[in-house]
């Protein structure tokens, strides 16, 4: 099978779970999801993760610096790592920066060690703010880390928006990396945009070796290297990919890159393949605003305009074992409450969507991101309001 990542692109932020009638690309479904609450009381959740270190416990990533503990199904009054002192200042009410992404190394169990996605504030001049990758540890007691940071990178951010934040070990034991455009809207910057640029690592994916001595390493198998571009970006002409996972049975990588002003979308990504922001949204010229060429540009395998939604949240490829009927499946959501199922046609290169009824409903609820358990169930995490400090919930997802 092809190696392949998939990302869904829009604003970071995204309400109401409940069932719509489905519209053109959508096709009815008899599977019904239930989303059973876990926790509450979690001041803007914004990532759920595993540490793959056979505890089970899932790890909340709150958008105000804090991560939290969820053991045995009890959210702990400790947090795991707090750096709220760390954090550009954000608006209480609507940011796209803060603490972004967690990823644990593969090898936690024994040596470990995490890594974080935060906004600190900016390096150099004219900037907006810098975004930091950097590598923890646990301390002696396995729910709370050390405060010890050893930063791997430092991004320049010209904006305030459009961050990504997303970290993911792959099979291949590398961090993979997603990056956002800069910011503003438009990706007005310079004459192609910083996505088209490969002199720049915004509006990308990025991969890299973690190395005990050095922080991290280029790998030999990155397309740029021995090439112009920043060795590395793994993929680019991407918007803001928001969230991305990988397939833990294929190792193939899905992930969501948010829209602009019309389209969501969903593509298959290649290694080294550029999925064309800001020359197109979606299957649509964007910049020209028509006779663009799609010539070497990967398109989306699925798309939805904003009468379906607002922004495309990334999810996984179903592999519990509680769910039979969606397994092998892609689900994933929109911002504003919607959940799709999104599955490659038998014998054809082409993908149906389909919008998931929830019941019993839970009523308002912006859906910030997915996760995924050690045993492959899944989650979702939001909150009612929009907000950096409106307190949110922890679901689990599933389905009859």
């Amino acid at each position: 099978m092809r190696k392949v990542i998939v990302i869904v692109t829009s604003w970071l932020f995204f309400s109401c779970n409940q069932a719509t009638p489905s519209r053109e690309g959508e096709k009815a479904t008899t599977d019904t999801l239930t989303l059973t609450e876990v926790c509450s009381g979690i001041e803007a959740p914004i990532g759920v993760v595993n540490a793959g270190d056979g505890t089970n416990r899932l790890f909340i990533i709150e958008q105000g610096g804090k991560i939290r503990v969820v053991k045995e199904s009890k959210l702990l009054a400790e947090p795991f790592l707090d750096i709220s002192s760390k954090l550009d200042k954000m608006s209480g009410s609507y940011s796209e920066k803060g603490l972004l992404g967690l990823a644990f190394n593969p090898q936690y169990k024994t040596n470990g060690k995490f890594y974080i996605y935060y906004s600190a504030p900016a390096s150099n001049d004219g900037m907006d703010h810098t975004s930091v990758v950097a590598e923890y540890s646990v301390s002696s007691n396995p729910d709370v880390a050390n405060t010890t940071e050893k930063t791997l990178l430092r991004i320049d951010e010209p904006e305030s928006n459009h961050n990504g934040g997303q970290l993911a070990f792959g099979k291949d034991g590398c961090l993979y990396i997603g990056v956002g455009d800069g910011g503003g809207a438009g990706d007005d910057h310079g004459k192609t945009g910083n996505a088209q640029n490969l002199n720049t690592l915004l509006g990308k994916i990025l991969r890299i070796s973690i190395n005990p001595e050095a922080g991290y390493s280029i790998p030999t198998d990155n397309p740029f290297v021995n090439h112009e571009g920043k060795h590395e970006i793994w993929a680019y002409g991407l918007r803001n990919p928001w969230r991305f996972s990988f397939d833990r049975l294929t190792g193939d990588l899905y992930c969501g890159d948010v829209g602009q002003d019309k389209y969501e979308e969903v593509n298959i990504i290649e290694i080294g393949a550029n999925y064309g922001w800001r020359i197109m949204e979606g299957e649509h010229c964007y910049n020209p605003s028509s006779g663009c060429s799609s010539n070497g540009l990967a398109l989306p395998i699925n798309e939805y305009d904003h009468s379906v939604g607002q922004c495309v949240i990334g999810g996984y490829v179903y592999r519990g074992q509680k769910n039979k009927s969606i397994q092998g499946k892609y689900i994933f959501a929109d911002w504003t409450g919607p959940i799709f199922m999104l599955e490659e046609e038998q014998g054809e290169p082409t993908w149906e969507r389909q919008q998931l009824p929830v019941s019993p409903s839970i009523g308002r609820f912006f859906i910030n991101s997915f996760g995924e358990d050690e045993n492959g169930e899944l989650y979702i995490c939001g909150q009612p309001e929009v907000g950096t400090r409106v307190p949110g919930k922890l679901y689990r997802v599933d389905f009859r």
